[in-house]
């Protein structure tokens, strides 16, 4: 079992806190894991196995209790009064109006409350009203490249960092041992049950093949700037007839889902916002590689990927930066801390080298500037502007 301590660490802060911990993320990224380390962490501090009480929604013994009165019921009796209970909630978002017996739980003083969910609906509607102020969110993504070598069979970090941007960093990859045919099938039933169960069936879409015409557009399209029209123009022109409304309700369903990631831009000379031509990410590269059924792309779009999704892991705020003609590929701002990031395959040759320096040298502020590159070449400086390895600067975290 993958020992997600950035998580751990984060329950344990909140253990016996009176907020509930709400654990979010896609599908298989560990969050039922984390929930059984956790537990294993409680037991091995003397807390009895009575004063756990675990329910999973996926499991079929568990339908009964779908019903959020019964749900209330059935915690209520296993309550042991003069001892402090601990309640995990599994799926929670199968439970329909779970919030209400969650609610009813979490006032009383002798109960420390985590429930998962595999989508952002979980903190939309009544349960942020009921909870305003009550709950912390802890948002999991899959396995870091750092958790990944921990357990990879490569000893060299390179052949590892590869079978990273293919295979991707689902917990369970592991376990199939490099079969790319098992892996493929377990990435296929991921995307499957994403698409059905966690967008499909919440948002009552039906048309699933215009909804896969723009997961697929936007998975070819990793890094690139990129807009609503120009979505919708592309389905359009392929016989689709869709409108932009639908295009963006369906990109908003599959951000609920954690399935992608926006990225907006930031004017940094204006010091503001802009409303449009974003940039989407994917929550994992071997996601990506069997939608497409390709591994030709611009590796420096999958670097991109992977260095936002790990600087929001990182607990970032991450923007695209504006500035004049040119382009920031992050802004990353964490409370008073900002950093740019270019992020570039290679930058042996001379010009390409001066097109990622030219944008951060236009930025006059201090704040720190990085280029992060595969090249295997000792870290380097210009003029501040620091030049180091991605594989460096992914593991030393």
């Amino acid at each position: 079992m993958i020992q997600r301590k950035e998580y751990i660490e984060k329950l344990k802060a909140f253990k016996d806190k009176k907020i509930i911990k709400v654990i979010t993320g896609i599908r298989r990224c560990g969050k039922s894991t984390l929930l059984e380390l956790f537990k294993e962490y409680l037991t091995s501090m003397g807390i009895s196995n009575e004063q756990i009480i675990s329910i999973n929604f996926e499991e079929l013994e568990n339908e009964e209790i779908k019903d959020y009165k019964k749900l209330y019921e059935y915690v209520e009796k296993k309550l042991l009064k003069n001892k402090m209970n601990y309640i995990f909630l599994d799926e929670i978002q199968n439970v329909k109006n779970f919030e209400k017996a969650v609610d009813s739980l979490f006032i009383k003083k002798n109960v420390d409350i985590y429930i998962t969910g595999s989508n952002a609906y979980l903190l939309s509607g009544e349960l942020a009203t009921l909870l305003s102020g009550r709950y912390v969110k802890i948002e999991m993504l899959p396995l870091s490249f750092k958790e990944y070598m921990e357990i990879s069979s490569s000893n060299n970090r390179s052949d590892a960092f590869k079978e990273y941007l293919e295979f991707g960093s689902f917990p369970f990859i592991n376990e199939l041992n490099k079969n790319s045919v098992a892996i493929k099938d377990y990435l296929e039933g991921i995307y499957s049950t994403v698409l059905i169960k966690d967008i499909a069936s919440r948002k009552s879409i039906q048309n699933i093949a215009t909804l896969e015409m723009i997961v697929k557009f936007i998975m070819d399209n990793i890094g690139n700037i990129t807009s609503t029209n120009k979505i919708c123009n592309t389905l359009n022109s392929n016989g689709k007839n869709t409108s932009i409304h639908t295009i963006e309700e369906y990109i908003s369903a599959l951000k609920d889902s954690f399935f992608i990631y926006e990225a907006n831009r930031y004017d940094i000379k204006g010091k503001e916002y802009l409303k449009s031509l974003e940039k989407y990410y994917v929550v994992d590269i071997g996601l990506r590689n069997i939608l497409l059924n390709s591994k030709e792309t611009n590796i420096g779009h999958l670097l991109e990927n992977i260095v936002y999704i790990e600087l929001l892991r990182r607990g970032y705020r991450v923007n695209i930066g504006k500035i004049g003609n040119e382009e920031i590929d992050f802004i990353a701002t964490n409370m008073d801390e900002v950093i740019y990031y270019q992020v570039c395959a290679s930058v042996l040759d001379e010009e390409t080298l001066k097109r990622e320096l030219r944008p951060l040298d236009k930025i006059t502020d201090h704040y720190p500037k990085y280029i992060l590159t595969l090249d295997n070449l000792p870290n380097a400086s210009y003029n501040g502007i620091k030049r180091i390895n991605v594989i460096d600067w992914l593991l030393d975290f």
